[in-house]
């Protein structure tokens, strides 16, 4: 198994050596991570070049609708899916809603759509709304103590009125990766959709959706180096099944059914950078032939072991501190490095405060989790701290941060 370089990873990262952030450490990447290099000189370069309109007969939009064309088949192409099933939107939440439109025409009153309330409310709103349409919502719901989701319990919410089942691949607070591929099939035995939002999971890899089995998969570029896009992967055969939701005259391009109000085009087609960092990097460590999507896999197994070994020290010194309260499990291999707590005696506004003092950038706050936070007996007024890192985070880094926490406590 290669060991992944940190200074070349680094390298292709302009954030790394830019003068207002020397000597800042960014572990705020579940909010947003940095972009690649890749991506800020395709953006560049549409802005420069081809900032026309696109698909028509003319050199500079011939162009335009290339890069568009190119950054969704190979976008498609890692995830392992065809190209016709992956949608492009302003941001996962704005997939949610127009799926969620879709489903309001789609179901019956009676029907009955399950939520949890471990998700980031993007993937728990947007379906609650069918309420007004006489969809029943069903609330599974997680652990006080540990916040996970016990995937037998979900077998007792699903009965023969179950429509669509909506979770989360990993949670931003509880930063749990929970069993997907166990979860779509119960899912898919009962009948039901399974929607899985996987915005907290794909900074860590982007998966092989198959193997996940979901109906409906979606993420933010902005979170995985990229621009602030929304990717929506959605089966054929659930394209083909649910109302349209974008023109009339559109009805028959699946892909434009569920983009209403279509993609940024500057922003789609600098996504082709976000492949270009990760073929990058996959070269420079691999380097043999090999097919997109298993290059995904090779990938993200690399960035899992370097986030693994930098996660489980974090994961210790925080159980074992007297005044943290450490939400989550314990264990580096079963969590993605989205660290959330709280400390005993301080609101997460004032230590956010004082480890910005000390150039270190972590979250404070809700993080539009108000749910799972609520039922965790965290008090949203003073929230919880975040302090989230990705494979480009540094062990010395992850040291200050430790250190600044033990100081400022």
């Amino acid at each position: 198994m290669a060991e992944l370089d940190l200074d070349f990873v680094r390298s292709l990262f302009p954030a790394f050596a830019e003068p207002s952030l020397e000597g800042f450490a960014h572990f705020e990447n579940a909010g947003g991570s940095y972009a690649c290099g890749a991506v800020i000189e395709q953006l560049g370069r549409y802005y420069r070049q081809t900032k026309v309109q696109p698909y028509f007969d003319f050199p500079a939009s011939r162009e335009a609708g290339h890069q568009m064309d190119s950054a969704r088949s190979r976008m498609a192409a890692w995830l392992n899916v065809a190209t016709e099933e992956v949608h492009f939107g302003p941001s996962t939440s704005q997939n949610t809603y127009v799926i969620a439109q879709a489903l309001r025409q789609h179901l019956k009153p009676g029907d009955e759509v399950i939520v949890t309330n471990q998700d980031h409310e993007a993937n728990i709103g947007a379906w609650r709304r069918l309420e007004a349409a006489g969809i029943v919502v069903r609330e599974w719901r997680i652990d006080p103590d540990s916040g996970e989701l016990d995937p037998d319990e979900l077998d007792t919410w699903l009965g023969p009125r179950t429509r669509v089942v909506a979770f989360t691949h990993c949670s931003n607070v509880v930063a749990s990766i929970n069993p997907v591929r166990d979860l779509t099939d119960r899912i898919h035995a009962a009948g039901a959709i399974a929607i899985v939002d996987g915005v907290s999971y794909c900074p860590h890899g982007l998966p092989d959706i198959p193997a996940l089995g979901a109906d409906i998969y979606l993420f933010s570029l902005y979170k995985v180096y990229g621009p602030h896009l929304g990717v929506m992967y959605m089966s054929s055969k659930l394209n083909a099944e649910l109302p349209n939701q974008g023109h009339f005259f559109n009805a028959g391009k699946p892909t434009s059914r569920f983009t209403p109000a279509g993609p940024d085009h500057a922003q789609m087609a600098a996504t082709n950078g976000v492949i270009d960092y990760f073929e990058s990097v996959y070269q420079h460590h691999f380097g043999r032939p090999a097919s997109p999507a298993e290059q995904a896999g090779a990938v993200r197994e690399l960035l899992r072991e370097q986030e693994i070994r930098l996660l489980q020290p974090v994961l210790d010194f925080m159980h074992e501190h007297p005044r943290i309260r450490l939400i989550g499990r314990r264990d580096a291999t079963q969590r993605a490095p989205t660290v959330a707590f709280t400390v005993a005696g301080l609101s997460s506004a004032e230590l956010a405060t004082r480890l910005a003092g000390k150039k270190l950038g972590v979250g404070a706050g809700d993080y539009y989790a108000n749910r799972l936070l609520e039922a965790l007996g965290i008090d949203l007024k003073k929230g919880a701290l975040r302090a989230s890192f990705v494979h480009y985070t540094t062990a010395d880094e992850v040291d200050r941060l430790m250190t600044a926490l033990d100081e400022s406590i």
